[in-house]
């Protein structure tokens, strides 16, 4: 049975904070930040040559997540995307969750412009441009998320503070 303060530790360590992180995880950091904070990755990722951007994914296979390194960023941390269960936004545990309920908290929090789009896979990605989030169902529950340090209109990359 875990202790309230472990369980606080670990909701924050997976609260996604839309445009900065998740956790103490903060999009900007070094590898070097990001292996002090979680180890060695399980495995490392290059990019492909035809890849449209140059990157390495870091990936801890065991806690659910992968790390985007941006060649073009000075391989800070960019992207996350992670499959673990206990994710939350705004303060709410998403995984699992139906489109129309993420559709819910995000209209809450101010975000309406979403597009929805149905893969080839039957899955189905529901995606806030601005918000640089992708959210992944199937069978019309969350699955992964994948999500981004913000980009404005010029394209330039908005490090958080």
């Amino acid at each position: 049975m875990q202790t309230p303060s472990n369980q606080s530790s670990g909701t924050e360590e997976n609260e996604i904070t839309l445009g900065v992180g998740m956790g103490p995880l903060k999009f900007g950091a070094s590898m070097d930040e990001v292996r002090a904070l979680m180890g060695e990755p399980e495995e490392i990722e290059e990019s492909e040559d035809d890849d449209e951007f140059e990157h390495q994914a870091w990936n801890y296979l065991e806690e659910g997540y992968s790390l985007y390194f941006d060649r073009e960023d000075d391989y800070r941390l960019s992207c996350i995307e992670t499959d673990h269960p206990g994710i939350r936004l705004y303060g709410e545990a998403i995984h699992g969750m139906s489109p129309e309920a993420i559709q819910d908290l995000m209209q809450r929090h101010g975000h309406e412009q979403s597009e929805v789009e149905k893969m080839d896979t039957g899955e189905m990605r529901l995606s806030y441009e601005k918000e640089m989030i992708d959210l992944y169902f199937d069978e019309d529950q969350l699955q992964f998320v994948n999500f981004g340090v913000f980009i404005n209109d010029d394209l330039e990359v908005q490090w958080p503070a």
